[in-house]
């Protein structure tokens, strides 16, 4: 059975069964059978049915917002905004996936040249906890307006949501098959979406998780010959120059560094801040850091909620007190609360060094690391010394200036004056260890796509 439990007061909320082989490849037969159909309908058609999967999130935000809070602990307000972002992309993608797979027509020496975007087939899709709706429907919606079925494995603490999306599909009129969940526990993760990726039914994978479940299915994906996209995870580098706006830089890294109670890939990690301006930086960090509410997810003054789950704060806590006694300064948190729930305080490392926990490994939390720079050069080399390159921030008032660090920092995203985000407008992934491929806008819609040319003499 598969059992989840409410982070913020370690009370099993259900159980459910997992699916045996059987199950498994019934599921893909029958996804198989309705995307043979699927494929087919215009872009008219498959719009329509994205848009009442739209209204319907919309109509359940308030639902599917309580249990999203209850399984993985996000606030409540937060978790209530995740959905209406997914019904967002859901009516983005209705209105604009047509433009973007658009055929293309190209002179060949006085032929007739054409590049067409067709459906592969079903895709997976291995999704976390730390977003339940949003990264499943950003994997998607993508995915099925370009003509495709899909198949998702999501996080097993998060079943519930799992479910509820699935019922989301079938209730807004989608083929009853074209969306399906597979439920799998933990300890077959492996052998079954092993499995599953070398099924003939299943032509390409999509991964959002840890860079060692990345790493894991790529593998597998690569001895199958399937394509593969993997969004992973990131130690993202916010650069705070000295003539930036203290005020603001300060107000969007901890609002960066705390929502989802920092547990998100895309979330500021290390603060690399110009000596100058170091202490004042930490001066308003610390302020903002301890007025920040850590509690139940359901009171609308929570700002921090609990960890997911009891490993992941175990770990965080290792990370934090391993960096404390490599020599880092605690300037506040770093305990564990007493009590139900596996919360952790806000917390401020600073003074952290090469070779320190919180300088390269990733800090699922709500975990600020602070790190100074001599100067611009040293800023840009201790901000790409590091195994991933998700995101990136750099707050500068001269925009020239900070273009010029944008250019120089490796990563796929990088925002100026403003927090990294992912948005259906704007192709989101990353490089290095944080993974490959791109999700969302015309690029992450082709990813899933046959490019086929045609040419006619």
């Amino acid at each position: 059975m598969i059992v989840t439990i409410n982070p913020a007061t370690e009370e099993v909320l259900a159980e459910y069964p997992v699916m045996s082989p059987g199950d498994i490849g019934s599921a893909l037969d029958a996804a198989y059978h309705d995307f043979s159909r699927w494929r087919h309908l215009s872009m008219p058609e498959r719009a329509l049915f994205m848009h009442r999967i739209a209204d319907l999130l919309r109509d359940r935000k308030e639902a599917y917002g309580a249990l999203a809070a209850r399984e993985m602990g996000k606030p409540l307000a937060q978790a209530v905004a995740e959905v209406e972002k997914s019904a967002w992309v859901c009516d983005f993608y209705a209105e604009r996936a047509e433009g973007y797979l658009q055929p293309e027509e190209i002179d060949v020496d006085g032929a007739k040249g054409m590049v067409v975007f067709e459906p592969l087939g079903l895709v997976l899709g291995v999704m976390p906890w730390n977003f339940p709706f949003w990264q499943v429907f950003r994997f998607a919606v993508p995915s099925m307006m370009a003509g495709n079925g899909v198949i998702v494995k999501h996080a097993p603490n998060v079943t519930g949501c799992a479910i509820a999306i699935e019922e989301a599909f079938r209730d807004a009129g989608f083929p009853s098959d074209l969306y399906r969940t597979l439920h799998i526990a933990m300890e077959h993760v492996d052998r079954h979406t092993g499995t599953v990726i070398a099924h003939p039914h299943v032509k390409a994978v999509s991964v959002t998780g840890s860079t060692a479940a990345g790493r894991a299915v790529a593998e597998k994906a690569g001895r199958a010959l399937k394509r593969s996209v993997m969004e992973l995870g990131g130690n993202d580098p916010y650069i705070v120059l000295d003539d930036a706006d203290l005020d603001k830089a300060v107000a969007v890294c901890a609002a960066s560094r705390l929502l989802n109670s920092g547990q998100s890939c895309i979330a500021a990690k290390r603060f690399i801040v110009h000596r100058s301006v170091k202490s004042r930086f930490e001066e308003l960090l610390l302020r903002r850091m301890l007025a920040a509410k850590t509690g139940d997810p359901f009171d609308s003054a929570t700002e921090v909620g609990p960890i997911a789950r009891a490993d992941l704060r175990d770990g965080l806590h290792r990370q934090v007190m391993e960096s404390v006694r490599q020599g880092a300064s605690l300037l506040c948190g770093g305990v564990l609360p007493e009590g139900k729930g596996y919360f952790y305080l806000p917390t401020i490392l600073s003074d952290v060094q090469k070779g320190m926990a919180a300088y390269g490994e990733e800090t699922f939390g709500p975990v600020a690391t602070v790190i100074e720079a001599e100067d611009d050069d040293e800023a840009v080399a201790i901000a790409n010394d590091s195994e991933y390159g998700l995101g990136s921030a750099v707050f500068s008032a001269d925009p020239v200036r900070a273009m010029r660090f944008a250019r120089q920092l490796d990563a796929g995203n990088c925002f100026i004056n403003a927090m990294v985000k992912s948005d259906p407008r704007l192709p989101f992934g990353g490089v290095k260890h944080s993974g490959y491929g791109r999700e969302l806008s015309s690029y992450g819609i082709r990813e899933f796509t046959n490019i086929k040319s045609l040419c006619f003499s």
